[in-house]
């Protein structure tokens, strides 16, 4: 885990992501559990990768380590993506031109609407009885 590694931070939702990444074997940590273990569910693991696909590198040359905290499964993976493609840049700035092609340099900005008074949730409101 030594020697020069870039970083980048993503966020998505109420998550945040902060990704580095180093000269290594391969390895993928995320929170203390390899890639596959942290994220089950079927399309996250090859979500997170796009940024590998995108700019042509071989994941086995890099070690990356992810802390991620906060959110849900989603808010989670796309703010590792977002992390993954904004550590590439700053290894290598002629890399911004093909991430962004690829979409993975735009943060996701929807959050969640606050709840307005006297409704259930931000829109749904209570059932309307006419006696």
């Amino acid at each position: 885990m030594s020697g020069q590694y870039y970083e980048g931070v993503g966020r998505r939702k109420e998550s945040t992501a902060r990704v580095r990444i180093m000269q290594g074997d391969g390895k993928f940590i995320v929170n203390d559990k390899s890639l596959n273990d942290y994220f089950t569910r079927l399309g996250d693991a090859e979500a997170i990768m796009a940024p590998f696909g995108a700019v042509g590198e071989n994941q086995v040359q890099y070690d990356v380590t992810v802390l991620v905290n906060g959110g849900g499964v989603t808010g989670q993976t796309t703010a590792v993506q977002l992390g993954l493609a904004r550590a590439f840049t700053k290894m290598n700035p002629d890399y911004v031109t093909l991430l962004r092609r690829e979409n993975l340099l735009t943060r996701d900005p929807r959050v969640k609407e606050r709840k307005k008074p006297g409704l259930k949730r931000a829109r749904k409101a209570p059932t309307y009885t006419k006696r």
